[in-house]
């Protein structure tokens, strides 16, 4: 409040819903009630961008995104780790086929928090809690990016922290043609280990995670300054590769991580009409993607992907 001393605070939905000069609303609510105030939003004629997980259902999903091509307003999902410094720069190596055919890919994001959090919503059983509607969408919507829509998925789903009554680690393998990609998250990682690791036919490449966009956000750090988003040294990513014989070793130093990247695409896409960096149809394919994980966790089986 002390840095935007002109803000307005409204106890009411309503109350922002039937402000004319209110153009965009950003949901950023328990998962459970993202559907109800997306699709109010967008009834009442705003621009919306909902918080991951983008709804409880694939269904939920299609009905927004519907609403939003009806109402002419554009529909997004925050999925602002598409820009933390550590994925951009394995995006980039990816982009550049520097590792030659990729086969194998794991993506890991862990924590240790073994004391459950005073966040009922993400701890109670019901829509929209537990570990794969909170970090999941994170991490399977990097590997979509990477490497498109699976076709079968297989998962394993776990509750490991005391007293915990919602999934808290999960395994999820993404199955393509000759590619597998694995993601790994857990509340439950005293010592996370490298976040990345991408082996093709040509070479590995292999990084921590090591964005410090959050961290420094919650010091109340000022975004945007010269050093905002850049990881220390230490953190670089390792190249290896492997031509005729020779195995090289590179360090390659991570691009800066900028989360507001991701509203400058949102201004140019209401004012200027841009495409959407990431659109509702992106956050549906995360979530068809849960709905499979869940489904091959109690079905014990691969689940094949409709594309």
């Amino acid at each position: 409040m002390d840095d935007y001393p002109s803000i307005q605070v409204v106890h009411q939905l309503e109350e922002i819903l039937n402000n004319q000069e209110i153009e965009l609303v950003v949901v950023n609510t328990p998962t459970a009630t993202h559907f109800e105030y997306a699709q109010k939003a967008l009834l009442a004629g705003k621009h919306v961008i909902v918080e991951k997980a983008f709804t409880t259902s694939e269904k939920e999903a299609d009905i927004l995104i519907e609403l939003a091509e009806r109402q002419g307003r554009i529909l997004s999902v925050y999925q602002n780790r598409r820009w933390d410094s550590d994925f951009q720069t394995v995006q980039k190596i990816v982009s550049q086929q520097l590792l030659g055919t990729i086969h194998t890919a794991t993506i890991r994001f862990e924590r240790f928090k073994d004391i459950l959090s005073a966040k009922l919503h993400k701890e109670q059983p019901g829509p929209g809690a537990g570990l794969l509607m909170d970090l999941g969408p994170h991490i399977i919507d990097q590997a979509l990016v990477l490497f498109g829509m699976p076709m079968a998925v297989e998962a394993h789903i776990r509750t490991l922290r005391t007293h915990s009554m919602v999934d808290d680690d999960f395994l999820i393998h993404l199955l393509y043609n000759n590619l597998r990609v694995t993601l790994i998250s857990s509340l439950l990682v005293p010592h996370p280990v490298d976040a990345y690791l991408i082996h093709g036919s040509k070479g590995s490449f292999i990084k921590q995670r090591a964005d410090i966009q959050e961290s420094a956000l919650l010091k109340q750090a000022q975004p945007f300054t010269d050093n905002w988003g850049i990881e220390p040294e230490a953190y670089a990513g390792r190249l290896i590769t492997n031509y005729n014989g020779t195995e090289n070793e590179a360090r390659v130093d991570s691009i800066p991580g900028n989360y507001g990247e991701y509203y400058e695409n949102i201004f140019s896409a209401i004012r200027l009409n841009e495409p959407l960096k990431v659109s509702g149809s992106e956050g549906k394919n995360v979530m068809k993607i849960i709905e499979a994980a869940i489904q091959s966790q109690a079905e014990k089986r691969q689940i094949i992907i409709n594309r």
